[in-house]
Order: C-alpha cells, then sequence, then structure tokens
C-alpha cells in the first residue's frame, strides 16, 4: 500500500459528453455556429455573464514528461462567454469544435455520475426546446452518441482523480485490457462499421472502430486507447487526472453505472498497491474491434505470448481482484452494489447476452432493431436501420427511442426520478462543486468566472478576487455550508475566506 495515498477519501469523477448535432429541415447554417445557438438558449443560467477561467488549463502536457507543441485556448472575454456557461449543478456547457457539450460536476460515487450524467442529456433537451420557441420551430436535433455515420465520431470521456504516487506507466499497463474489454457492458451497440475496419451488421461498441494505436496524447486524430493528457484540474504535485476517451456515450443508466463504477474499483486497487490481473493483450488494437463485433461474447482472443482468453474472462480476473482487496480490507455499501452488479451483468452474458436486454444499451438497442426487422421484413442495410440506430440516442423526450422503452419500463433505472430532477440546480455534496455550484447560485450578480479550479468574483473598483479550489476534496457541503449560508454577500464571503 502507499503511504501517502489517504484511505478515507471518496473517488472524485465526471464525464464530458459531445453531442452530435444535425440541422434540421434543411436548416442552413454550420455546426460551429448552431452548437452557439443550443447553448445560448439554455433558460436556467443564474450567471450568464460568466466566463471561464483557462489559467490552469493545459493539454499540451503529457503524462509521459513532455509537452507538446501547439496553442492553449486562451478566448478574449466576450467570445469566452459565448463559448461557456457555468451550471448552477456546478458542471458547465459549453462548445467544443464544432459540437455541444456538456461536463457534468466532479462526483463521488457512480450512482452521482448516473444523475448529473442524465440531467445533461435534459439540459440540452431544454436548449432546443428553448430554440423552438423563441425561432417559432425546431431548428436542431441534438444526439447522445459518438457517430455521425458518415465517418465522423466524437467524444464522450471519463475523468478520474487518481494519485500522482502511481505511476502512468502501472496505470496504462493495468487499464489496456480493462479497458478493451470492458465493452461488454459499457457499449452503446451500433449498425455497421466505419473507419475503414472490417464489415459488420451490429457491434457492441459505437468508438471501438475510432482506435489506432496504444498511447498518445490526440483525441480527435490517431485516437489511443491510453490518453496521455496531464491536465489535473487539480495540485499536479498530489493528483494526476486520468483522462479516458474509450468509452461510448450510454443512454441506459446500467451501462454508465457499471463504466464509471468498475473502472473506479480498478483504480483503488491500483492506489493501494493491490493485486491486479498481469493480462497483456497482443495488439490491442485489435481486439478492441474484436470484442465489439462478438455479439455472443464467445471469442477468444490473443495475449501476447500466443494463449487465449475472452472478453468475459478479463472482465472476471478484475473483478475476482476486487473482491478478494475487499473481502481482506472491507468497503463501502456503494462500493459493494458495483461488484454486485458487475457480476451479475458478467454471469448473464455468459449465458446469453439477451439476458440484459433492460440494462445494457447494445443489447437493448440490438432486440428493439431485431425486431422491427422481423416485423418489416427488412435487413441491416435497410435505411430504416441505421435510423433507429440514430433515432435510439436522440435527446428529444418525445423522440427518442431510448426514452421509449423508458417509458414502458423496458429499461432499468439505478437512480431515483427526483435524483436526476435534483441534480439541474444542486450540485453534488462530497466535491469542490458544491462550493462552485452555490456560489453560481447564491452570488450570480458578482460572479465574473470560474473553472474546475477557481471561483472569480467581481469585488468592485476593476478588481477581481479569486477563490482557489486546487483540491477536489475541499469545498464539500460539510466543510463550506455554513459559510455559504451565512455570508449574506461576496464581502463578507471573501473576508472570511481571508482572500
Amino acid at each position: 500500500m502507499h503511504d501517502s495515498i489517504p484511505t478515507n477519501r471518496p473517488r472524485v469523477f465526471g464525464t464530458e459528453t459531445e453531442f452530435g448535432i444535425a440541422a434540421k429541415d434543411g436548416f442552413a447554417m454550420d455546426p460551429v455556429s448552431g452548437s452557439f445557438a443550443v447553448i445560448g438558449h439554455y433558460p436556467v443560467l443564474p450567471a450568464p455573464g460568466a466566463l471561464w477561467d483557462y489559467e490552469h488549463e493545459n493539454p499540451l502536457l503529457d503524462a509521459r514528461g513532455f509537452e507538446v507543441d501547439g496553442e492553449r485556448e486562451r478566448p478574449n472575454p466576450d467570445y469566452n462567454r459565448q463559448l461557456n456557461k457555468v451550471l448552477a449543478n456546478g458542471g458547465r456547457l459549453y462548445v467544443d469544435g464544432a459540437h455541444p457539450e456538456y461536463s457534468t460536476p466532479e462526483c463521488s460515487t457512480a450512482r452521482e455520475v448516473v444523475a448529473f450524467e442524465r440531467i445533461g442529456e435534459r439540459i440540452l433537451a431544454k436548449c432546443l426546446q428553448e430554440i423552438a420557441r423563441v425561432r417559432g420551430s425546431e431548428q436542431y436535433l441534438l444526439y447522445k452518441n459518438n457517430s455521425d455515420g458518415k465517418g465522423n465520431s466524437y467524444g464522450y470521456h471519463e475523468n478520474y482523480l487518481v494519485s500522482r504516487a502511481v505511476s502512468f506507466d502501472k496505470i496504462a499497463r493495468v487499464l489496456t485490457p480493462f479497458l478493451v474489454t470492458r465493452p461488454i457492458f459499457a457499449g452503446a451497440g451500433k449498425v455497421g462499421s466505419e473507419n475503414q475496419t472490417s464489415p459488420a451488421e451490429y457491434q457492441i461498441s459505437q468508438r471501438a472502430d475510432f482506435f489506432e494505436c496504444l498511447m498518445d496524447l490526440n483525441t480527435m486524430v490517431k485516437r489511443p486507447i491510453i490518453n496521455t493528457r496531464d491536465e489535473p484540474h487539480a495540485d499536479a504535485a498530489r493528483f494526476r487526472r486520468l483522462h479516458v476517451i474509450t468509452g461510448d456515450a450510454n443512454m441506459a443508466e446500467v451501462s454508465t453505472y457499471l463504466k464509471v463504477g468498475t473502472l473506479d474499483i480498478v483504480l483503488e486497487l491500483l492506489e493501494f498497491g493491490a493485486d491486479l490481473p498481469q493480462v497483456e493483450l497482443d495488439e490491442p488494437v485489435r481486439v478492441f474491434k474484436q470484442v465489439s463485433r462478438d455479439l455472443d461474447v464467445k471469442q477468444t482472443v490473443k495475449l501476447a505470448g500466443g494463449r487465449p482468453t475472452t472478453a468475459l474472462a478479463v472482465q472476471r480476473a478484475y473483478l475476482q481482484a476486487a473482491r478478494a482487496f475487499y473481502t481482506a480490507h472491507g468497503c463501502p455499501a456503494s462500493t459493494q452494489d458495483v461488484l454486485v452488479c458487475w457480476d451479475d451483468v458478467l454471469t448473464k452474458l455468459e449465458r446469453d447476452p439477451r439476458l440484459l436486454v433492460k440494462e445494457l444499451d447494445w443489447v437493448a438497442k440490438r432486440h428493439m432493431i431485431e425486431s422491427y426487422m422481423e416485423r418489416k421484413g427488412c435487413g441491416w442495410t435497410d435505411p430504416r436501420i441505421k435510423l433507429m440506430d440514430l433515432q435510439y440516442h436522440d435527446v428529444r423526450p418525445e423522440k427518442g427511442l431510448f426514452y421509449t422503452l423508458e417509458r414502458g419500463h423496458l429499461i432499468d433505472r439505478i437512480v431515483e426520478e427526483e435524483d436526476i430532477q435534483r441534480a439541474e440546480l444542486n450540485p453534488p455534496i462530497g466535491t469542490r462543486a458544491y462550493f462552485r455550484g452555490r456560489c453560481v447560485q447564491k452570488f450570480s450578480r458578482s460572479l465574473y468566472g470560474a473553472s474546475w479550479t477557481s471561483v472569480l468574483f467581481d469585488a468592485g473598483n476593476n478588481t477581481i478576487k479569486k477563490v482557489p479550489l486546487m483540491d477536489p476534496h475541499r469545498g464539500t457541503q460539510s466543510l463550506t455550508r455554513e459559510l455559504l449560508d451565512t455570508a449574506d454577500s461576496v464581502d463578507e464571503l471573501l473576508e472570511r475566506l481571508q482572500v
């Protein structure tokens, strides 16, 4: 065990979702302008004039110990405010390239991630509704997916706070086989193939076709299984932020829950120096695509020494390592719940993946499409099937096929409806997001800007005061609620914080 690693702090983690955008009814506007229009119409912004503080952001730092050449994004204040919307829940709504993007606030359990990611879907749906109300008609469509079906993929990224004491080489070695096999429960399902990969009628993962190397800093070209970005959004001497880009954007709550919950567990074992599977895959990039096309989850994949294994066996090995560790050390109920769910899903996958039709995206979508094909007498190449694939991810509640399953109680839930609704205006209580979100709401008129690592206030007389948030475990409800409740003004808050 690493002595420097605290044993009583939960993981801090969250996700970023780029939404696919399309113009409706031939409305002529490029996706960049469309993305600005979408986020600019979110009707629940307490501090619409707040900008995003980029001071501690540098996406060009590589975890392997160097900085690549390139320009760091530093938009001017007016453009910054168009580009970024700081949310009451402590999260962020913004434009990334040609997509509207939503980042959850920092969460401390997998259930919280599910709730705050689900409210992101509804926030984007509200943006579309508001544009339609203001302009008199629907202008855009948004999809929580990862591909436009024309060869272009857009990202869904997970972020996990990890101790700097764990070497990046060890992280990469342990996580590669885990991430390559994780789609068997975390895939969103996909009709066809892209990026000049081998043909497939249907596959498990939307993203697998687009990965081309094992390790790199890129996220848009030459995509790596292990992303090496070293941008901790925290004290760099103590923390690193693991930036995971291999995951699909899920609609099903169980898929999201297991996707982030199991990786949280593996990282905890890594931090504690626990025994973990010694698995080295032969050509992980190729195996990733093979796993995605194995709808029976039975095919063997090659280990580096030539011996065969399966995606299920690899996931079982990680689960068994986690059970052994927690049997010896104990674990909170939230972790135990992930372990039980993980075991149940792997057991059903081994018996028959179709048993998970109410739990996993790729199984639910496949069942829906195959039922339609049987009724209509059509095949996988029928244009209507591609449309169904896309429509499954439509964020409009009345149009999205996933929401049809949800309304019919044909898909399992992880969080309560009130948890999702609460997540729009209330930040998580166990991370610094609590302080950020409360400041956005209570002191909105004086809020100059915010970021993951700061809250900035306009203190008058052309003076900007910064409250640093370099430790993601501070700024929690237990540490700051009384201060925020009793401070009647920004001046009083800053005075008591000694800023």
